[in-house]
């Protein structure tokens, strides 16, 4: 169950707001406070708590947010070894507001995140061809995530690619990467298909395939999760929860399921698992902080099935 997640690190500060403000508006919000966060470091922690031997290659400023990003990964029992510290660039950092029905606005200044390079990655290339499954999402320079993920297609090692934050992709990568878990919001800026219900989600699930990624599950908040593979084809229902933040949700979804799979779960129940992770991790607020153990998810399921 080695699992590497390459990607980013950020110290969320975020703000409570009746809802999410306007262009030029400004809302009077309520509680702030600072979370751990990044969808690197979320993918990555998830991927541990949920039971993973969790590499995480990143890079962090020599600051305080650094220094506590590194401890926690440390408490979290990830391995840091390939964690960098860059001494002359501010840590990662995510403005989040967070609306009254659990919606979220998200602005993030990269900082140290940007010099995740792809020098860094070839010169510590074990890390990621002695892992059983390699994470990586958006937030780290394309060519570096490129880089990461030519390594893992290289050695066998399955890839999990979360399209987030969207942009636009090569088919060259999407022919790499194993399994692809885009929101509908990226699904639609990769195929050009506004996914909106199921068959505009099976739409672009094929569009998806027709790119190179020969397994898509794109994730539809309350309306759960469509999966698109030759080991299963269905819709998989969300779990129904109250949603206090939905920051982490995606990024729960996409470690936890590295787990699964790591496990040699059937797709099928390996969805079923990261879909109750997430559905647990919009029940508190903050990135980390709402992170379920694998207890918890246990636990969840033994008591909804």
């Amino acid at each position: 169950m080695k699992i590497t997640v390459v990607g980013s690190s950020n110290t969320d500060m975020i703000i409570k707001v009746p809802r999410i403000p306007a262009p030029g508006e400004t809302i009077l919000g309520g509680e702030f406070f600072m979370a751990a966060g990044g969808k690197g470091a979320n993918q990555a922690v998830a991927a541990a708590r949920a039971g993973g031997q969790v590499t995480f290659v990143a890079c962090v400023g020599d600051d305080l947010f650094g220094r506590q990003a590194r401890d926690g990964f440390v408490t979290e029992g990830i391995n840091t070894q390939y964690v960098f510290i860059e001494s002359n660039t501010p840590s990662g950092v995510a403005e989040i507001f967070v609306a009254e029905n659990g919606e979220n606005s998200i602005a993030v200044a990269s900082g140290a995140n940007l010099k995740l390079s792809t020098k860094l990655i070839e010169r510590n290339s074990a890390a990621i061809t002695n892992a059983d499954v390699l994470v990586v999402q958006l937030e780290s320079p394309l060519e570096t995530v490129a880089k990461a993920i030519e390594f893992a297609h290289k050695n066998n090692v399955m890839i999990i690619l979360n399209p987030a934050p969207a942009q636009k992709l090569s088919t060259e990568l999407l022919q790499k990467v194993t399994i692809i878990t885009p929101n509908e919001t990226e699904a639609e800026l990769l195929t050009g298909i506004q996914v909106k219900d199921l068959p505009s989600a099976k739409a672009a699930a094929y569009k998806l395939h027709e790119l190179g990624t020969s397994q898509v599950i794109i994730t539809r908040g309350q309306a759960g999760a469509y999966v698109s593979s030759k080991e299963f084809t269905g819709s998989i229902p969300a779990f129904k929860m109250h949603a206090i933040d939905t920051t982490a949700a995606g990024d729960v979804f996409t470690g936890t399921l590295a787990v699964a799979l790591a496990e040699q779960k059937h797709l099928k129940e390996a969805v079923y698992f990261a879909s109750a992770a997430s559905a647990l991790s919009v029940k508190k607020a903050g990135a980390q902080p709402s992170i379920p153990t694998r207890t918890e998810i246990d636990t969840f399921l033994n008591t909804y099935f």
